[in-house]
């Protein structure tokens, strides 16, 4: 059974408290199974090519710096809702210490009553890091990689002890434990090799954006190498590469994505609603497990009616 999620906007116009918990509530009314939430603590200018999942290297949003803090919007939205899962899409690891980092994640899922699902990545932008991150950029896969570690200890250890290079702590107590045993899932994001390791070594599932202009996973037959990729790497950790899944953002589709990639063949998720209905299907049958979609819209009904009419005319029907 494939999940559907979408992305929950919060930054821009949409984020006014009434039309996100308005978008949050509809959607779960709908039955999406999941909901994503971004993570910036600040930006630059973003009129500022430098985005990586957008061809022009510019946001898709018309006012991305307006934004909520991720993980208090989360909480926010899971008191008002009582079955979505609540997806961090993604948590940029180095943003905040550990140990704090743990607590906090702890708290959202205890909260929600076991509804969080937590995205990891290791950022991107050097004028965020330079203003909220301790860590030294450059390092910042080190530090994730640390991190997980250390999250992975303080969620499942009555006297968690770690000594790294990035954070240490002993005799401590971290309690209430998550909800969820052994802990909350973890989607590993990122599309270039560092991410599909970090995947194979912690990860319940890897987490792509087809449109990173990097690594692109676009078509499916990039796609497919890249499945095939995520599991030999899971085999080379020493784990089931069954047992990692394959979840994907889908930030464009249908007419808004040129039809033709790269590589010469079809663009996922670009063309008609037949195409998208293959799709998924395609992907489903390759091993994705869980695919979240962006109905950006200028307005909250438009958002609305754009998630009524996918469900009918697309996800209904695969």
């Amino acid at each position: 059974m494939m999940q559907i999620g979408f992305n929950l906007p919060n930054s821009g116009p949409l984020s006014a408290v009434a039309d996100m918990t308005r978008i949050a509530v509809e959607g779960e009314a709908m039955g999406f199974d999941y909901l994503t939430f971004t993570d910036h603590v600040v930006l630059p200018d973003t009129k500022v090519p430098g985005y990586p999942y957008s061809e022009s290297g510019e946001f898709y949003e018309d006012a991305p710096t307006e934004r909520h803090e991720q993980l208090i919007g989360m909480a926010y939205i899971a008191a008002k809702t009582a079955r979505v899962r609540l997806v961090a899409a993604v948590l940029v690891v180095p943003h905040r210490p550990a140990v704090l980092a743990a607590k906090m994640l702890a708290t959202l899922d205890v909260l929600s009553g076991g509804r969080l699902v937590v995205g990891i990545g290791a950022g991107w932008l050097k004028t965020e890091f330079d203003a909220v991150v301790t860590t030294p950029y450059p390092e910042r896969g080190a530090v994730t990689d640390e991190y997980i570690d250390a999250f992975k200890l303080l969620w499942t250890e009555r006297s968690p002890r770690f000594a790294g290079r990035y954070t240490r702590f002993d005799g401590i107590v971290l309690e209430p434990k998550p909800v969820q045993r052994p802990h909350p899932p973890i989607w590993v994001g990122g599309e270039g090799p560092a991410a599909l390791r970090r995947a194979a070594r912690v990860g319940d599932a890897w987490y792509p954006i087809g449109s990173n202009n990097k690594h692109l996973y676009d078509t499916l037959p990039r796609l497919e190498a890249g499945i095939a990729k995520l599991r030999a790497a899971v085999a080379t950790a020493g784990r089931d590469p069954s047992s990692v899944g394959v979840s994907f953002r889908v930030k464009r589709y249908g007419a808004a994505v040129p039809p033709l990639a790269s590589d010469g063949q079809r663009r996922l998720f670009s063309g008609s609603e037949a195409e998208l209905i293959a799709d998924l299907r395609a992907l489903r049958s390759a091993g994705v497990s869980a695919i979240d979609i962006d109905f950006g819209r200028p307005t909250a009904d438009e958002v609305i009616a754009e998630m009524r009419r996918f469900r009918t005319a697309v996800i209904e029907k695969i």
